[in-house]
């Protein structure tokens, strides 16, 4: 299915002129909205968890930011109406990372598709964000994770190229150990960072703008075109 573009809008923020537009994401046409700031330096697909859209508020408010910092953004719905009333979708980590891959090649097809790109996963979304970055080592040049379930990635973990940043909140009790385990299992480029006194949702005054600081400066160090001119030519 094409990419038809249902409409679009600007908006103006340090980098110039940021264009919107809603997509249909081939092959089965998923909802998408893809910005573009004029002058963007990377690209940043989101893999949403726990069965939120591409409508998801915190996800939304952390594209805008990374939106304001050069960065374009593609927020997609990685599951269909249908498939959504299936509580057991939202934990199949395989079909979300194929979702997540076929979103990459489809924008590989569009003129934006020459950026360096990078995954930002929340929840289980984070695990479906390691599982594609593992498929697709050549193309994915970096990975955040917000309060996410890295270890549902299994033996993927193993396989993950991309430098990989895992974010999870101080008072995520349980989630910080699974953060820690798969963190030891990656075998390139990683970090975590805790933030204080946040819950799994980041709801606390300043937390999502915590995770806004720290995944923006990931994606501006690994994304950049020299540094990822750098890395394409350690991983040849």
């Amino acid at each position: 299915m094409s990419s038809a573009k249902k409409s679009s809008s600007t908006r103006d923020n340090a980098h110039g002129a940021s264009e919107s537009r809603d997509v249909r994401i081939s092959p089965i046409g998923l909802a998408g909205i893809l910005q573009k700031p004029k002058s963007a330096y990377g690209l940043v697909v989101f893999a949403h968890g726990s069965g939120s859209s591409r409508l998801s508020p915190r996800n939304t408010f952390v594209a805008r930011a990374l939106n304001d910092r050069g960065i374009a953004t593609l927020l997609f719905d990685l599951l269909t109406s249908a498939e959504e009333a299936n509580r057991a979708n939202v934990f199949d980590i395989p079909l979300l990372a194929d979702r997540l891959v076929d979103a990459v090649r489809w924008l590989d097809e569009q003129s934006i598709g020459s950026l360096p790109l990078g995954l930002f996963g929340a929840s289980t979304g984070a695990a479906a964000a390691l599982v594609a970055a593992a498929k697709l080592p050549r193309r994915v040049g970096a990975v955040v994770s917000r309060g996410g379930r890295p270890d549902l990635a299994g033996n993927s973990l193993d396989m993950v190229q991309a430098p990989t940043l895992l974010i999870v909140g101080g008072a995520d009790f349980g989630v910080i150990e699974l953060n820690e385990q798969a963190l030891a299992r990656l075998r390139g480029v990683k970090a975590l960072e805790i933030v204080p006194g946040a819950s799994h949702l980041f709801p606390e005054p300043g937390a999502l703008e915590a995770v806004i600081d720290h995944a923006a400066a990931w994606f501006e160090q690994h994304l950049r075109p020299a540094h990822g001119e750098r890395m394409r030519k350690a991983r040849a």
